[in-house]
């Protein structure tokens, strides 16, 4: 008689999840040096004399923010779009866009902390996925407009949108929900969260809850071993109360969820209320905006617990539903 040995697999190495493993961020990492593109800009836009100088500084040394810029904020198509420099300059010359301008150059004259954490939060990335490289950093000012700009080997961020809880010009124009997040210390997770989603775009279809759920999930979990230092309140732009909140009535926000069969429900204007910044609609008062990412992140932590899966095989993971099988979820 012929005997057959079965050798059976988990289906998590079947999927790559055991991959290049890394550690939390080490504190030792050298600082990652921004480069003041916000500064050389407000020089170039505020002189009165020898523009053509500050332009030509402009193009030899920022090519490639100069064309993020234009296309983000300016919506033209490049840096050789006709009256280029001249719209730039009548963008930013307005009264009230040169005052922000001035109070954001004034809080972040200083960024060596900023630096510090983002040379740990890149140097955990780089362990992760050995063939990601760190890219050049820089600021812009935006005047409450693109917040990230990203392009080819390029990461900037807006710093007038980071300003304070409290600075006057935010209390006319947003929300509280909103201002949480528009303080200095969301600078450096910011960074990182903008060229994460930029180097793992989200495949999947925008209209099905889960897997928008756990792409978002993704990010989160990956963002808390880059800076294991930060609450994850913070990591959610949550108050300490409202992540008490989600803490507290985690299994009844999933069982709504379910519930409702919002989770595979192919309904776009349903999916996107999961990921708006503002209150919850689906859930009493005290539930904050945002559940879908809170959500996605708690099964990914589960799922990585479940499985043993290291960060680059969890970023090829693909299969939602197979990610919340395994993941054994159940809040």
């Amino acid at each position: 008689m012929n005997h057959r040995l079965y050798l059976l697999l988990p289906v998590f190495v079947l999927t790559g999840c055991n991959a290049h493993a890394c550690s939390p961020a080490k504190p030792s990492a050298d600082p990652l040096e921004i480069e003041r593109f916000d500064r050389k800009l407000f020089e170039y836009i505020t002189a009165s004399e020898d523009t053509a100088r500050l332009r030509q500084t402009l193009l030899r040394d920022y090519p490639n923010m100069l064309d993020l810029t234009g296309k983000g904020i300016l919506n033209l198509r490049s840096i050789d779009s006709p009256g280029f420099f001249e719209k730039l300059k009548a963008y930013y010359s307005n009264t009230h866009l040169i005052a922000l301008y001035k109070d954001a150059l004034s809080r972040f004259a200083e960024v060596d902390e900023i630096e510090r954490q983002l040379g740990r939060g890149f140097s955990f990335l780089k362990e992760c996925f050995p063939e990601m490289k760190a890219p050049r950093v820089y600021m812009h000012v935006s005047g409450l407009n693109q917040n990230v700009l990203t392009g080819e080997n390029t990461l900037s961020l807006s710093i007038d949108k980071y300003l304070g809880y409290d600075y006057p010009l935010y209390e006319d124009f947003f929300y509280p929900y909103q201002r949480i997040k528009m303080q200095p210390e969301y600078v450096a997770q910011d960074y990182l969260a903008g060229w994460l989603m930029s180097e793992f775009l989200f495949t999947g279809k925008d209209n099905v809850l889960l897997e928008r759920m756990l792409h978002a999930g993704k990010i989160k979990y990956l963002l808390h071993g880059a800076f294991p230092d930060l609450s994850p309140a913070q990591l959610m732009g949550y108050t300490e109360e409202e992540y008490r909140f989600v803490e507290e009535h985690e299994a009844a926000i999933w069982q709504t969820i379910i519930e409702r069969k919002h989770l595979y429900t192919p309904d776009l204007t349903t999916s996107n209320q999961y990921f708006e910044e503002k209150p919850s609609p689906f859930f009493s008062d005290g539930a904050p905006g945002n559940i879908g990412a809170f959500i996605g992140w708690q099964i990914i932590e589960r799922y990585v617990k479940e499985t043993s899966c290291r960060p680059a095989g969890l970023m090829r993971a693909g299969d939602a539903q197979e990610i919340l099988s395994l993941s054994r979820y159940r809040p």
